[in-house]
């Protein structure tokens, strides 16, 4: 039986009021068993040196400075966004993908397409292949790991609770409940935040149970 291969993503973004755009893309290719075929991490150097002002707006901006050095370090890969976008087809193509997974994807897609069109003048509006389709670990984790007697014991025990009194499904507590670790802190770079995704989604599948996978309905 031929694997379900894909690729799960995180970006990190500066100009978020406006029109979200990458500055470092990572993704690892994944299958949903707990395997991982290859990972990587990307600075899209059109935002990341090409606009400055924008930079300032990041998220994350004092960890600017990890940037440089690992770039000067070439512990990343560097590409404008017509090489990554190039890149991200011949992997996907390589492997097989057939979907592409992240946490609270609806971002993630909104970043990937935004920063393509805003770069190329929308030439290209989509930075992913054609027939990839989009899952969210978010409504997964939502369906199975949020539903468990523990995870609800866990977040009302330390106050994990929106406005709303919703239990809270971020990607940090939620694999601070699945690690045990409830020290645990997100780094907010693009790989290693795919990581621990990776496992979110892993434990998702591991429940058995039916769940919401795609992003868009049919």
């Amino acid at each position: 039986m031929r694997k379900l291969m894909g690729i799960l993503i995180d970006t990190e973004t500066c100009n978020l009021l406006d029109c979200p755009l990458l500055y470092d893309f990572a993704f690892a290719v994944i299958d949903i068993h707990r395997h991982i075929y290859a990972k990587f991490r990307i600075i899209l150097t059109d935002v990341f040196h090409g606009e400055p002002e924008l930079m300032k707006s990041a998220y994350y901006a004092e960890k600017l400075p990890q940037y440089f050095k690992a770039i000067e370090n070439d512990e990343v890969l560097v590409m404008d966004i017509w090489e990554l976008k190039h890149f991200i087809k011949d992997i996907c193509d390589f492997y097989g993908v057939t979907f592409a997974c992240a946490h609270n994807a609806r971002f993630d897609y909104l970043s990937t397409n935004n920063t393509i069109r805003y770069l190329t003048k929308s030439k290209a509006r989509y930075l992913l292949p054609y027939g990839i389709e989009w899952w969210d670990t978010m409504k997964m984790a939502q369906d199975t790991i949020c539903q468990q007697a523990g995870y609800k014991k866990f977040c009302n025990e330390n106050g994990y609770i929106c406005k709303n009194g919703q239990l809270r499904k971020t990607a940090e507590v939620l694999y601070r409940y699945i690690s045990k670790d409830n020290e645990f802190k997100e780094a907010h770079t693009a790989l290693d935040d795919v990581l621990i995704e990776c496992e979110i989604l892993w434990k998702c599948f591991d429940q058995h149970k039916p769940m919401t996978r795609k992003l868009w309905k049919d």
